[in-house]
């Protein structure tokens, strides 16, 4: 199962990055269903995945299955693409690709479900831990550094949420580093955020801002600690 995973897998990495020219992805943009590329494309990935396959005839119907759905997801995207949702369909490409990969190995090796089991207590606690650790740690920080974020940031500035999703990031890595008891990572990034916000801090001679970068720094990092110390306590119970 995971053998026929990889393979498929690596035959769209290899297809869809590895193998494609920035010429083609222009020329499929600009002339979309009529480009030659398009179909030279589809058909590279055919020949990749017979490769990865190892030419095995079981794997034929799956092989095929692959290489249509392909050249229907890239169809759609094509169309359907605008300048302003690039970013978003690229996602969208490369996840309903990897759900075909899915689709094709589940065929092969069924595996049965268990709906209950998708409710354990471990699953519950790890779906809420993360929950807590990224949006619901964000919105709680907003309103705690209010005070020095209304006073910061003018509210006609056209702000793209960077820090916040920095931020859900921090805490996600400080969140698996004390779950797998690897505390030596929250030393590391930490200094590697200080190093980043030291040139803010030295040109800045505004107090505010030091205050609300060292309280929203440690703030983040208790809330990624205590969600994982949650998660490990709710685990052993």
């Amino acid at each position: 199962m995971v053998a026929l995973f990889l393979s498929l897998l690596l035959a769209h990495l290899l297809g869809d990055f590895l193998l494609q020219p920035t010429a083609w992805v222009k020329d499929k943009k600009k002339k979309k269903i009529k480009s030659k590329y398009l179909y030279f494309h589809v058909g590279l990935h055919f020949i990749l995945l017979l490769i990865t396959t190892q030419f095995n005839s079981d794997y034929l119907l799956g092989v095929a299955f692959v290489t249509l759905s392909h050249l229907g997801i890239d169809c759609a995207k094509l169309y359907f693409e605008k300048k302003k949702t690039e970013k978003l369909w690229f996602f969208v490409d490369q996840l309903l690709h990897l759900v075909v990969i899915a689709v094709v190995v589940f065929y092969y090796f069924p595996v049965e479900i268990s709906i209950t089991s998708l409710y354990s207590q471990q699953n519950l606690a790890l779906i809420t831990a993360l929950v807590s650790v990224t949006y619901v740690s964000a919105i709680v920080l907003k309103v705690l550094l209010s005070k020095w974020s209304d006073q910061l940031i003018k509210t006609d500035d056209n702000t793209n949420n960077a820090g916040k999703y920095i931020g859900i990031l921090e805490r996600l890595f400080i969140f698996f580093f004390v779950v797998m008891n690897f505390w030596e990572g929250i030393g590391f990034l930490l200094a590697a955020k200080s190093i980043f916000r030291f040139g803010d801090l030295k040109e800045s001679k505004d107090v505010r801002l030091t205050e609300y970068i060292l309280i929203g720094t440690l703030l983040s990092f208790g809330f990624g600690i205590l969600f994982a110390m949650l998660y490990k306590g709710l685990l052993q119970i």
